[in-house]
């Protein structure tokens, strides 16, 4: 008898295409975490209620749930993945630099608009390309894929939270066009790396997608949405995405006018929740490609509702901040676990059309967030809001409790071989 022959050895894949986009995903946050410490300021400045501050950041998410759709369409009808991360990346700084020439509520919201549409294309398009050329490792490749954005949000509060110490907030805004120049040259090394990018002998970031009717769309997209684990995956993120938006909303405006925390400090208090998320990504990432999605998701979201709790309940007191950072820690644990999972859900040829459906439904959660707890903030306080954030996480545990458990990627793989 021959003996078989041996297993070509397994060459560990490069992980220069994840840090490339992972660092164009955290410049397409850079500008939103700008925004969320500024919002205080443009309140008081334009005479802003609670409410009418929530519907600000209702606007922008709403516009870019309804955006996130059509994004995901594009990206499997044109296939050019690389090149509309590029074009994301243009689109998402510029709207932020015309807020200096706002002067009043309508202005502000239509800037806001513009931000939603620009910003969603890069979901659809960037963990698309990174769960398609990294089967096996999905929760650890879109965990660094969202440790980009909190990278971005962890400095951007810092940076200008130091900047308000000495500028007015509209000044603030025209210096903040600096990264913008940055994007630009990110976007060219971008076409000119991921156009020439392999993995795995695969094809490039930026082939061409096979052709495919209206009707065919049509009928994919129906599909998807009649994916039951698909839709539990996206409900439940979308209630995530509630207490997230909430909390990045009025966290600010909480330490701002309650605590009378100055820019410089509530900026830092925003980079904590940033740097826990930064630290807590990797390790879910991680954690739910060798465990399963469903025990991670579970014991994160329950930590987050008690974490929240606890800051409400350490009210004015030291105590506080090290709650935010405990807040932060367990609720970015959850976003790339359950992006990963919604992509084991979704069939690999029309993958972009399957994120855009979660980030749509998603971001239809984080636009009714501010709205609604501005309103309750309004009617009683905002002590009162933040119980409301710690509901919806509780309710988006509940929607994980009817999916069934999940195999960990490798061994998915193996029994799909």
């Amino acid at each position: 008898m021959r003996a078989a022959p041996p297993a070509a050895p397994v060459v560990p894949q490069s992980f220069k295409e994840v840090w490339l986009i992972s660092a164009g995903h955290g410049f397409t946050h850079w500008y939103t975490a700008t925004f969320y410490l500024l919002l205080p300021l443009i309140g008081r400045e334009f005479g802003l209620s609670f409410t009418e501050i929530g519907f600000v950041m209702t606007i922008q998410s709403l516009v870019g749930a309804i955006s996130n759709l059509p994004g995901g369409i594009l990206v499997d009808a044109l296939g050019k993945r690389g090149y509309l991360m590029a074009a994301s990346l243009f689109w998402v700084g510029f709207p932020y630099a015309l807020m200096a020439l706002t002067h009043n509520y309508w202005m502000l919201l239509a800037c806001v608009t513009l931000v939603g549409i620009g910003n969603n294309l890069w979901h659809p398009a960037a963990i698309s390309a990174l769960a398609d050329h990294y089967p096996e490792r999905k929760g650890l490749v879109l965990s660094l894929h969202g440790m980009g954005g909190n990278v971005a949000e962890s400095l951007a509060p810092l940076v200008v939270g130091a900047l308000l110490a000495w500028f007015s907030w509209r000044t603030v805004v025209v210096i903040n066009v600096a990264p913008g120049i940055v994007m630009a040259v990110l976007i060219i090394a971008m076409l000119g790396a991921l156009s020439m990018a392999k993995a795995g002998g695969k094809p490039a970031f930026n082939p061409g997608a096979e052709s495919r009717s209206t009707n065919n769309y049509l009928r994919d997209f129906m599909s998807l949405v009649k994916n039951k684990p698909l839709m539990l995956v996206s409900c439940s993120a979308a209630f995530r995405t509630m207490t997230q938006s909430g909390l990045l909303t009025f966290l600010p405006v909480y330490l701002a006018y309650e605590l009378n925390y100055s820019p410089f400090v509530v900026g830092l208090s925003m980079t904590v929740l940033q740097i826990a998320g930064f630290v807590a990504a990797p390790i879910a990432g991680h954690l739910s490609d060798k465990m399963g999605r469903k025990r991670v998701v579970i014991s994160s979201m329950i930590l987050t509702a008690v974490m929240i709790v606890g800051m409400v309940l350490a009210g004015r007191t030291v105590v506080f901040i090290f709650f935010i950072a405990l807040v932060g820690f367990f609720l970015y644990a959850l976003r790339p676990v359950l992006q990963a999972w919604a992509v084991e859900c979704t069939p690999k040829e029309f993958a972009g059309t399957g994120v855009g459906l979660q980030f749509g439904i998603t971001g239809l959660g984080g636009s009714a967030s501010p709205a609604l707890f501005g309103i309750i903030a309004d009617v009683f306080d905002l002590y009162t809001g933040f119980y409301f954030l710690a509901g919806t996480i509780a309710f988006a545990n509940v929607l994980v409790l009817f999916m069934p458990d999940g195999k960990p990627a490798k061994v998915a793989a193996a029994t799909a071989n």
